[in-house]
């Protein structure tokens, strides 16, 4: 399906040293943000205590969160958990007070802000559970990019391996980069979220380099960046499509999914975004800066008609 066609092939090569360029300060960015600023890591991976609570009407978050600063806890996250009626709060690791304490403290601040409130559940994650699904969600992270690189390896040769993960990695570095600039809180959805543009961005590589591939076969007098920006101009359309109905999807999440989506959505809109430029304007660079060419990717059967018509 086809919304639009363009008939003459886009330039997109001839502006691969920008892109690259582009990528690689704002990568240098992000790792400069992460190493300065840190990740501001939610309690799923700092430890702490989670309250839910209940009201008989719709719960008013902003005077929820009023009664929970008001006892010096203003990293509390507050948000609505289920219903517009359930609260899940999510406070941080005090060592000096118990879970016992710390809840009380923070249910008698929200029983004098409104008396009908009602204790469900208290649980606590402690810093040790918390570091160990940090580690774990790092070896997650690690474990995609092999298995990526080694999908994209055998199904197409290794240049355009390390260009996919390239690419990859810089839309990772760069949600982090932008978490750690704000300093947004990042928890175990966050991270899912990560996996989630890891997967979503090889596709559109992938379907890149299928048309890549393609092209050597049939355009054998063209030289590679040719090959390149007609693959890239003949997936536009597909590309347009796709992207814009996913990220119309994740907008929707974001201004409508309440503070329990709000950041995962927002990782995800970032990772999209930056998903459409890597896998156009830094893969298909890189893979080119790389070498890739006609005689790396077609089988011995393949190149001799092409070094047949090469003869006078």
């Amino acid at each position: 399906m086809e919304i639009f066609k363009i008939k003459k092939d886009i330039p997109f090569m001839s502006y691969g040293r920008l892109t690259t360029a582009i990528s690689l300060i704002t990568f240098l960015l992000s790792v400069f943000f992460l190493a300065h600023r840190g990740l501001n890591l939610g309690v799923d991976f700092t430890g702490g205590t989670m309250m839910e609570v209940s009201y008989p009407q719709a719960a008013d978050i902003g005077k929820i969160r009023e009664a929970v600063d008001s006892v010096g806890l203003k990293d509390a996250t507050v948000q609505n958990f289920g219903t517009s009626r359930d609260v899940l709060i999510r406070l941080p690791l005090k060592p000096e007070l118990s879970i016992s304490a710390l809840s009380e403290q923070v249910l008698t601040a929200l029983q004098k802000a409104d008396p009908n409130v009602k204790m469900n559940r208290v649980e606590s994650v402690g810093a040790q559970v918390g570091q160990e699904l940090y580690e774990n969600g790092a070896l997650a992270l690690l474990l995609v990019s092999i298995g990526i690189m080694a999908y994209l390896a055998l199904r197409f040769e290794w240049r355009f391996a390390v260009a996919a993960v390239i690419a990859n990695m810089h839309d990772v570095v760069i949600i982090l980069g932008f978490f750690a600039f704000f300093q947004w809180e990042f928890n175990l959805t966050v991270l899912a979220a990560v996996l989630a543009v890891l997967g979503y961005s090889v596709n559109e590589s992938v379907v890149v380099f299928d048309r890549v591939r393609e092209n050597f076969r049939k355009m054998r007098k063209a030289g590679v960046q040719e090959v390149i920006n007609n693959a890239i101009t003949r997936t536009m359309s597909r590309t347009v499509i796709t992207h814009f109905s996913t990220q119309l999807m994740v907008l929707s999440m974001l201004f409508f999914g309440g503070e329990v989506l709000h950041n995962f959505s927002l990782a995800l809109t970032i990772g999209i975004l930056f998903g459409i430029y890597s896998s156009v304007l830094v893969a298909s660079p890189i893979a080119m800066y790389l070498g890739v060419s006609r005689e790396n990717l077609m089988t011995g059967a393949e190149k001799k008609p092409a070094a047949a018509d090469a003869q006078p």
